[in-house]
C-alpha cells in the first residue's frame, strides 16, 4: 500500500512553530511520508533556525494533504506567482487542504476557500474576508475537506484533529499522551477576548507596522482571483 503523503509548504519568513509542530505529531502517522518542501529546495531561516536539506516543492508530484504554515513572511508568498502556482498545483489534487495560523491567507490566496469557513491568526483573520472565505475564530475549523488551524500554537491541536482523520480518535489519543500534550498556560492571555486591553494594544501595536503592506497584498491578489473568475 502507497504511503499516505502530506507536504508541508514553507518560505521565507515561515513561523517554525507553525509547522514544527504539527510536523512533530504527524510524523508519527504510520505509513504515511511528511515531506517538507520550498520553492527550488532552498533553506528556510526562520526566526534564527535554519531549515535545511528540503525538497523542491516543484518536484513534488503530488500529495494527499498539503499544509501550509504562516509567519510574517506570508505577505510574500502570496506574491511569489512561482510559489503560489505550485501551491494552486498540489492543492487542486489533494484530498485535504490544511493551514496553520495565516497559512490559510496562502490557501485563499489560491482560490481554494471561498466560501467556505476557515481560522486563522486573531490579529489577521479578517484578511479572510475580501477572498470570500467565512472567518472562524475556532482554534480549529473544519469545512469538507479543508481544515484550518488558528494562530501558531494552534498548529498542535489541529494536527491531532488531522490525525484522528486520518488514522482515528485512538492513534491520535495515543500520540497524545506520549507527547504529553496538557496544555495548561500560565497565564490567560492567550486570545485576544482574555488579555487585558494593555496587553492587547502593546500587542496590536507591535503588529501594526505590518498590517497595511499585507492588506495591500491581499486587496492584489484578491482582485486578481477575482478577474481570474
Amino acid at each position: 500500500m502507497s504511503k499516505l503523503q502530506i507536504v508541508i509548504a514553507l518560505y521565507p519568513g515561515v513561523t517554525h512553530l507553525d509547522f514544527t509542530g504539527p510536523h512533530q505529531v504527524l510524523s508519527r502517522l504510520p505509513n504515511a511520508e511528511v515531506v517538507v518542501a520550498s520553492s527550488g529546495g532552498r533553506d528556510i531561516e526562520a526566526e534564527g533556525l535554519t531549515f535545511t536539506r528540503l525538497a523542491d516543492l516543484a518536484a513534488v508530484g503530488r500529495c494527499d494533504v498539503l499544509c501550509v504554515p504562516g509567519g510574517l513572511g506570508t505577505t510574500d508568498a502570496m506574491l511569489d506567482e512561482a510559489f503560489m502556482a505550485q501551491i494552486s498545483r498540489l492543492g487542486a489534487q489533494a484530498k485535504y487542504l490544511t493551514s496553520v495560523c495565516t497559512g490559510s491567507l496562502i490557501l485563499a490566496a489560491a482560490g481554494f476557500l471561498r466560501g467556505k469557513r476557515a481560522a486563522c491568526h486573531w490579529a489577521w483573520r479578517d484578511l479572510l474576508v475580501p477572498f470570500g472565505a467565512i472567518v472562524d475564530d475556532s482554534r480549529v475549523a473544519r469545512d469538507g475537506n479543508i481544515i484550518t488551524g488558528g494562530g501558531v500554537t494552534a498548529g498542535l491541536d489541529f494536527a491531532f484533529v488531522l490525525m484522528a482523520e486520518l488514522a482515528g480518535e485512538t492513534l491520535a489519543k495515543s500520540v497524545q499522551l506520549g507527547l504529553e500534550y496538557a496544555p495548561s498556560p500560565p497565564f490567560a492571555s492567550g486570545r485576544p477576548e482574555l488579555a487585558s486591553p494593555e496587553i492587547l494594544a502593546a500587542v496590536k501595536a507591535r503588529m501594526e507596522p505590518f498590517a497595511q503592506s499585507r492588506l495591500d497584498a491581499v486587496k492584489q491578489v484578491a482582485a486578481r482571483l477575482e478577474t481570474a473568475r
